[in-house]
Protein backbone atom coordinates (compact mmCIF):
# COMPACT_ATOMS: atom_id res chain seq x y z
CA UNK A 1 0.00 0.00 0.00
CA UNK A 2 0.70 3.46 -0.53
CA UNK A 3 1.39 6.21 2.64
CA UNK A 4 -0.23 5.60 5.69
CA UNK A 5 -1.92 8.60 7.24
CA UNK A 6 -3.86 9.58 10.27
CA UNK A 7 -6.95 7.54 10.21
CA UNK A 8 -5.76 5.41 7.19
CA UNK A 9 -4.78 2.11 9.64
CA UNK A 10 -8.74 1.97 10.67
CA UNK A 11 -10.04 2.06 7.01
CA UNK A 12 -7.72 -0.36 6.09
CA UNK A 13 -8.85 -3.16 8.47
CA UNK A 14 -12.11 -2.91 7.67
CA UNK A 15 -11.36 -4.02 4.21
CA UNK A 16 -8.27 -6.25 4.22
CA UNK A 17 -6.33 -8.46 6.85
CA UNK A 18 -3.10 -7.48 7.59
CA UNK A 19 -2.04 -10.59 6.18
CA UNK A 20 -2.78 -9.40 2.49
CA UNK A 21 -0.90 -6.85 2.39
CA UNK A 22 2.52 -7.64 0.77
CA UNK A 23 4.27 -4.40 2.05
CA UNK A 24 3.81 -0.31 2.68
CA UNK A 25 5.80 2.03 0.27
CA UNK A 26 5.76 6.02 2.08
CA UNK A 27 5.83 8.71 -0.49
CA UNK A 28 7.30 11.70 2.10
CA UNK A 29 7.67 11.89 6.04
CA UNK A 30 5.16 14.16 6.04
CA UNK A 31 2.65 13.16 9.25
CA UNK A 32 0.00 13.24 7.53
CA UNK A 33 1.56 10.41 5.38
CA UNK A 34 3.08 8.22 7.58
CA UNK A 35 1.68 8.82 11.36
CA UNK A 36 -0.52 5.33 11.29
CA UNK A 37 3.21 3.19 10.59
CA UNK A 38 2.51 2.97 14.64
CA UNK A 39 -0.89 1.63 15.12
CA UNK A 40 0.10 -0.77 12.37
CA UNK A 41 3.12 -2.33 14.37
CA UNK A 42 0.62 -2.73 17.54
CA UNK A 43 -1.87 -4.62 15.63
CA UNK A 44 1.51 -6.55 13.65
CA UNK A 45 2.90 -7.32 17.24
CA UNK A 46 -0.31 -7.91 19.19
CA UNK A 47 -2.87 -9.04 16.38
CA UNK A 48 -4.47 -12.37 16.66
CA UNK A 49 -2.88 -13.46 13.30
CA UNK A 50 0.83 -12.27 13.30
CA UNK A 51 2.28 -12.69 10.18
CA UNK A 52 4.87 -15.21 9.38
CA UNK A 53 7.10 -12.85 8.05
CA UNK A 54 8.25 -9.26 8.65
CA UNK A 55 5.85 -6.36 7.03
CA UNK A 56 8.25 -4.30 4.58
CA UNK A 57 8.35 -0.91 5.09
CA UNK A 58 9.70 0.95 2.60
CA UNK A 59 10.55 4.88 3.07
CA UNK A 60 12.24 7.34 1.21
CA UNK A 61 15.92 8.06 1.72
CA UNK A 62 16.53 9.54 4.79
CA UNK A 63 13.05 8.45 6.28
CA UNK A 64 14.20 5.70 8.43
CA UNK A 65 16.36 8.08 10.57
CA UNK A 66 13.20 10.23 11.20
CA UNK A 67 11.24 7.58 11.79
CA UNK A 68 13.19 5.91 14.49
CA UNK A 69 13.79 9.26 15.96
CA UNK A 70 10.00 9.52 16.51
CA UNK A 71 9.34 6.27 18.12
CA UNK A 72 12.55 6.23 20.49
CA UNK A 73 10.05 7.30 22.88
CA UNK A 74 8.37 4.04 22.84
CA UNK A 75 11.62 2.20 23.08
CA UNK A 76 11.36 2.34 26.53
CA UNK A 77 8.19 0.03 26.62
CA UNK A 78 9.50 -2.65 24.73
CA UNK A 79 12.65 -4.69 25.29
CA UNK A 80 12.49 -5.17 22.00
CA UNK A 81 13.42 -3.01 18.27
CA UNK A 82 9.65 -0.72 18.41
CA UNK A 83 9.76 -1.33 14.25
CA UNK A 84 12.71 -4.11 13.68
CA UNK A 85 10.41 -6.42 15.80
CA UNK A 86 7.37 -6.57 13.04
CA UNK A 87 8.88 -4.26 10.07
CA UNK A 88 11.77 -4.90 7.41
CA UNK A 89 12.49 -1.31 7.45
CA UNK A 90 14.37 -0.26 4.61
CA UNK A 91 15.08 2.75 2.34
CA UNK A 92 13.84 2.45 -1.35
CA UNK A 93 15.69 3.71 -4.18
CA UNK A 94 14.12 6.09 -6.76
CA UNK A 95 16.25 5.60 -9.14
CA UNK A 96 15.44 1.16 -9.53
CA UNK A 97 11.83 1.21 -8.53
CA UNK A 98 10.43 -1.92 -6.32
CA UNK A 99 8.91 -5.70 -7.44
CA UNK A 100 5.77 -6.94 -5.15
CA UNK A 101 5.04 -10.06 -7.15
CA UNK A 102 3.54 -8.97 -10.33
CA UNK A 103 3.62 -5.48 -9.73
CA UNK A 104 6.27 -3.41 -10.76
CA UNK A 105 6.59 0.63 -9.12
CA UNK A 106 8.72 3.40 -10.48
CA UNK A 107 9.00 6.69 -8.68
CA UNK A 108 9.25 10.31 -9.73
CA UNK A 109 10.17 13.55 -7.35
CA UNK A 110 7.84 15.91 -7.27
CA UNK A 111 7.60 19.24 -5.90
CA UNK A 112 6.85 19.46 -2.60
CA UNK A 113 8.64 21.41 0.95
CA UNK A 114 10.52 17.99 1.45
CA UNK A 115 11.69 15.03 -0.81
CA UNK A 116 8.63 13.22 -2.22
CA UNK A 117 7.92 10.92 -4.56
CA UNK A 118 4.82 10.04 -7.03
CA UNK A 119 4.31 6.25 -7.40
CA UNK A 120 3.22 4.64 -10.53
CA UNK A 121 2.33 0.43 -9.80
CA UNK A 122 1.65 -1.90 -13.32
CA UNK A 123 0.27 -4.73 -12.93
CA UNK A 124 -1.22 -7.53 -15.89
CA UNK A 125 -0.94 -4.07 -18.51
CA UNK A 126 -2.88 -1.93 -16.01
CA UNK A 127 -1.11 1.11 -14.46
CA UNK A 128 -2.44 3.31 -11.14
CA UNK A 129 -0.31 6.26 -10.37
CA UNK A 130 -0.52 8.44 -7.35
CA UNK A 131 0.78 11.88 -7.35
CA UNK A 132 1.64 12.04 -3.29
CA UNK A 133 2.06 15.57 -2.86
CA UNK A 134 3.39 17.84 -5.48
CA UNK A 135 2.96 21.53 -6.95
CA UNK A 136 2.36 21.31 -10.82
CA UNK A 137 5.28 18.93 -12.03
CA UNK A 138 6.23 17.44 -15.55
CA UNK A 139 8.06 14.72 -13.66
CA UNK A 140 5.33 13.20 -12.05
CA UNK A 141 3.19 14.16 -15.44
CA UNK A 142 5.31 11.99 -17.23
CA UNK A 143 4.97 9.54 -14.45
CA UNK A 144 1.24 9.43 -15.12
CA UNK A 145 1.70 8.68 -18.60
CA UNK A 146 -1.44 6.69 -20.07
CA UNK A 147 -2.09 5.56 -16.18
CA UNK A 148 -5.57 3.94 -15.96
CA UNK A 149 -5.91 5.76 -12.63
CA UNK A 150 -4.59 9.06 -11.42
CA UNK A 151 -4.98 9.22 -7.54
CA UNK A 152 -3.60 12.75 -7.45
CA UNK A 153 -4.05 15.52 -4.80
CA UNK A 154 -6.32 18.51 -4.97
CA UNK A 155 -5.21 20.41 -1.61
CA UNK A 156 -5.71 24.15 -2.67
CA UNK A 157 -8.67 26.36 -4.16
CA UNK A 158 -8.36 28.39 -6.87
CA UNK A 159 -7.11 31.19 -4.48
CA UNK A 160 -4.33 28.92 -3.37
CA UNK A 161 -2.99 28.60 -6.49
CA UNK A 162 -1.23 31.69 -6.28
CA UNK A 163 1.04 30.77 -2.99
CA UNK A 164 4.52 30.82 -3.07
CA UNK A 165 6.53 28.89 -2.46
CA UNK A 166 3.84 26.00 -3.34
CA UNK A 167 3.81 22.26 -2.54
CA UNK A 168 0.36 21.29 -3.75
CA UNK A 169 -2.31 21.40 -6.57
CA UNK A 170 -5.45 22.51 -6.92
CA UNK A 171 -8.41 20.52 -8.94
CA UNK A 172 -8.05 22.47 -11.65
CA UNK A 173 -4.08 21.65 -11.86
CA UNK A 174 -5.21 18.28 -10.85
CA UNK A 175 -7.25 17.95 -14.25
CA UNK A 176 -4.81 19.74 -16.28
CA UNK A 177 -2.06 17.38 -15.34
CA UNK A 178 -4.58 14.02 -15.88
CA UNK A 179 -5.47 15.52 -19.13
CA UNK A 180 -2.11 16.12 -20.40
CA UNK A 181 -1.11 12.33 -19.31
CA UNK A 182 -4.06 11.35 -20.61
CA UNK A 183 -4.72 9.01 -17.92
CA UNK A 184 -8.07 7.00 -18.30
CA UNK A 185 -9.79 7.83 -14.90
CA UNK A 186 -9.12 10.88 -12.42
CA UNK A 187 -9.41 10.46 -8.74
CA UNK A 188 -9.18 13.48 -6.13
CA UNK A 189 -7.49 13.09 -2.87
CA UNK A 190 -6.00 14.68 0.13
CA UNK A 191 -8.59 17.87 0.08
CA UNK A 192 -9.41 19.84 3.23
CA UNK A 193 -12.78 18.98 4.75
CA UNK A 194 -13.96 22.06 4.67
CA UNK A 195 -13.85 22.64 0.87
CA UNK A 196 -16.49 22.71 -1.26
CA UNK A 197 -16.81 19.63 -3.28
CA UNK A 198 -19.02 20.63 -5.87
CA UNK A 199 -17.09 23.54 -6.85
CA UNK A 200 -13.95 21.05 -6.55
CA UNK A 201 -15.27 18.28 -9.22
CA UNK A 202 -16.76 21.86 -11.57
CA UNK A 203 -12.67 22.97 -11.21
CA UNK A 204 -11.87 19.63 -12.39
CA UNK A 205 -14.50 19.12 -15.00
CA UNK A 206 -13.57 22.08 -16.83
CA UNK A 207 -10.12 20.69 -17.38
CA UNK A 208 -10.62 16.82 -17.60
CA UNK A 209 -12.80 14.79 -20.16
CA UNK A 210 -12.48 11.68 -18.93
CA UNK A 211 -14.47 9.88 -15.27
CA UNK A 212 -13.56 11.82 -12.54
CA UNK A 213 -14.21 10.83 -9.01
CA UNK A 214 -13.67 12.60 -5.91
CA UNK A 215 -12.36 10.16 -3.06
CA UNK A 216 -13.66 9.58 0.36
CA UNK A 217 -13.11 7.11 3.43
CA UNK A 218 -14.22 3.46 1.54
CA UNK A 219 -13.70 4.31 -1.40
CA UNK A 220 -13.09 1.15 -4.00
CA UNK A 221 -12.21 1.40 -7.45
CA UNK A 222 -12.26 -1.85 -10.01
CA UNK A 223 -10.93 -1.81 -13.26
Amino acid sequence: MADLGSGAFANLIRHRSLADIDAVVISHMHADHFIDVVPLRYALKYGDRPREKKLPLYLPPGGQEMLQRMTAAFHRETDDDFLGSVFEVQPFDPERGLRFGDVDVRFAATSHYIPTFAMRFDSAGKCVVYSADTAPDDRVNALAQGANVFVCEATLSRAGEIEWPRGHLSARQAAAMAQSAGVGHLVLSHYPATIDLAAMAHDAETGFSGPLTIADDGFSLEF
